[in-house]
């Protein structure tokens, strides 16, 4: 590199980079160090730049896994970037922009290195090119000093200590990275990695006590949401007599930063691309997921999901169980109103999903809350584009809905909260409706999507499961989320006659022909019966707890009233049945006493005064309808292959080549 490197195409020639991957062996006291780790130029600012970096270095790359065994320079290279952290804290506040830039590519160059070590060999490999021995080259010991460990112990320190200023906003950014590249072995892997260096470092050694230093750095960098620097604004002042204190430090040290991590090189156009505004932030959510989802080690569980399961909020003052270890306490409300606005990332709404289901203290705070629409309604429009999502995304979207529900006090509130002209529901204008009908109104158009398109049978659960935790506290729905919760109810009813004359058909057929297979119908009706059922147990359930509350269902049901004569014989739903019917017949009972010829206002009007004269007692009682959502056996073999995926397309600076995945297939969302 060094001051001769302006572009990427160059560097495969270049002397410095030849001489670090080649035969010699450098001292880490030689001033090569400093003239290799002066360079500059404009940064890669897409997958394709990022691409051709990586094509152009990975012939350096291997050279060095080639001859590193007997030189040790990675070694070499690691030690003089340690050796500079332990004074980048102090030139941090001494400004010292020459000694942090050299020191960020020191790292970069560290991180390039690493991830084409981790991709080429295996865990054990890449182990002996961090334990070289200088005293005897060409050879291992076990007695030799660990840098790999050291280094992770480095960069936890790096993110945890320095304090985040326009100088050493990219050198965070790149210890936060290359710790991401440190876990990317699981990328090579088909099979989820249940032991491997990660759990040997980061779980037992000396990085377990940052545990929870780390944990909350991480949070609070996404919480912060710091963008980076304006380009140029860190360049090293130029100096009046054209030569002055950079070129003083290192012979043929360049004049400019490589600053990968600003959007956009010094002097060019800032990427306007709103989910990387701050490439901190997104670089420590990818890290903080892919920590809280390794596998528990074999005698020890993941220390940082126990962190992230057990923090508090700054205004607890009770103290900690002695039990709970890695406690920290954070910023409750800070950290809410991060995640209400960047609910549009898919690894913002996987961290909501974890803090809801794992941390009883965020839940406790969440639902306690009075503002709850500035956290659901970024859910809900999730789930109304749910054809621009992809299929991850929207179960995470749905799970957090479901559990949200699981508590009758949020079933209560989101009905008063009345909401005006949302803009982003194109199928009706709404100009005034309560949070609760359009929640309801977006799970059942999720449920018309799935049935039309996926098909996905525990999408359809987990809305239904949601629709039925609130239905016993319904209130007030808008005339709208009436005649939804119907309307869906005449779908699956169109449905199930139109697959009950399928498999009368298909039966008919197999009477006269033995050789040709059949559909398996009898599985399709009884899932569509599964369907209606709920359906039927969740207008049910509405109608037994909250009746006179909710005039436009009893509207909506009289007004469809024929749709339901079909199942009231059924030996299926005779039972559910029964009140439905009983209303049924009473208001229609009431409305044919008023006479013909009644307006919508008059028709309310009565089925109001029939709600109080209705006897409650001539419903008959069900078991009241109550769903928790329960993570299935070993999540981890979908979360960790999610999380991956998550941080291959959205890690910043970062290029793995397509062809080298193992864990994921790269045409799958």
């Amino acid at each position: 590199m060094g001051s001769n490197s302006s572009r990427i195409g160059d560097l495969p020639k270049n002397e410095y980079l030849k001489k670090l991957s080649g035969t010699e062996s450098v001292s880490e006291n030689d001033p090569f160090w400093n003239q290799l780790l002066s360079f500059s130029f404009p940064a890669p600012t897409s997958s394709t730049e990022l691409k051709l970096l990586e094509e152009a270095t990975v012939s350096v790359c291997r050279s060095l896994v080639v001859n590193n065994p007997r030189t040790g320079n990675l070694g070499a290279l690691i030690k003089v970037f340690l050796s500079r952290t332990k004074e980048l804290k102090l030139s941090a506040e001494c400004q010292n922009h020459i000694f942090i830039w050299q020191t960020h590519n020191a790292l970069f160059i560290i991180c390039c290195l690493l991830k084409v070590f981790i991709c080429e060999m295996s865990e054990e490999e890449l182990q002996l090119h961090f334990t070289y021995e200088e005293k005897s080259p060409g050879s291992y010991s076990s007695d030799s000093e660990d840098l790999l460990e050291e280094l992770l112990c480095c960069l936890m320190q790096l993110i945890t200590d320095i304090p985040l200023l326009d100088i050493t906003y990219e050198i965070s950014v790149e210890a936060v990275s290359t710790m991401v590249v440190f876990l990317s072995c699981q990328l090579f892997h088909k099979e989820v990695l249940r032991q491997s260096i990660s759990h040997k470092y980061l779980m037992r050694g000396r990085c377990l006590p940052y545990t929870s230093k780390l944990v909350k750095t991480l949070l609070y960098n996404f919480i912060r949401q710091e963008k980076p620097p304006p380009p140029g604004a860190h360049v090293l002042p130029q100096q009046s007599d054209g030569g002055g204190l950079l070129y003083g430090l290192a012979s043929g040290v360049a004049t400019g930063l490589w600053t990968v991590f600003t959007l956009g090189g010094v002097g060019s156009k800032a990427a306007a691309t709103p989910e990387l505004s701050s490439p901190l932030a997104n670089q420590s959510l990818l890290l903080l997921l892919v920590l809280a989802n390794l596998t528990d080690a074999a005698d020890t569980p993941n220390p940082y999901r126990q962190a992230i399961m057990s923090f508090k909020n700054t205004q607890d003052s009770s103290p900690f169980p002695s039990s709970i270890p890695h406690a920290f306490q954070i910023n409750f409300n800070s950290l809410y109103t991060a995640l209400c606005e960047q609910q549009t990332s898919d690894q913002a709404t996987l961290l909501l999903y974890t803090l809801l289901h794992q941390n009883s203290n965020v839940r406790t705070y969440m639902l306690a809350r009075t503002d709850m629409e500035n956290l659901v309604l970024p859910i809900l429009e999730i789930l109304y584009h749910v054809e621009e999502r992809n299929s991850h995304h929207v179960y995470m979207a749905l799970i957090i809905l479901l559990i949200l529900t699981e508590d009758d006090g949020f079933n209560r509130s989101i009905h008063e909260v009345i909401l005006k002209n949302i803009t982003w529901y194109s199928e009706r204008v709404l100009t005034e409706i309560s949070l609760g009908s359009l929640l309801i109104l977006v799970v059942i158009r999720t449920i018309q999507y799935n049935m039309t398109r996926t098909r996905d049978k525990y999408l359809h659960t987990n809305c239904l499961a949601a629709l039925a935790n609130m239905s016993a506290q319904f209130r007030s729905l808008h005339q709208y989320a009436a005649q939804r919760i119907i309307s869906l109810f005449s779908l699956l009813s169109k449905k199930h006659n139109k697959v009950l004359e399928q498999a009368t058909q298909s039966l008919r057929g197999s009477l006269s022909s033995n050789d040709v297979p059949l559909p398996d119908y009898a599985q399709d009706l009884n899932v569509i019966e599964e369907v209606i059922r709920m359906m039927l147990e969740i207008i049910n359930s509405c109608l037994t707890n909250s009746l006179h509350h909710n005039p436009n269902l009893v509207y909506a049901l009289l007004y469809k009233r024929d749709l339901f004569e079909q199942f009231r014989t059924h030996p299926s739903f005779q039972d559910i049945m029964q009140n439905i019917d009983l209303v049924i017949t009473f208001f229609s009972s009431r409305l044919l006493q008023a006479g013909a010829e009644l307006s919508v206002e008059r028709v309310l009007e009565i089925i109001k005064q029939g709600a109080v004269a209705l006897p409650k007692d001539r419903l008959k009682k069900f078991p009241e309808l109550k769903f928790k959502y329960v993570e299935e056996e070993q999540p981890e073999e979908f979360f960790i292959p999610y999380v991956w995926s998550l941080v291959y397309n959205s890690a910043v600076g970062l290029y793995w080549n397509p062809q080298d995945i193992q864990l994921f297939t790269m045409d799958s969302d």
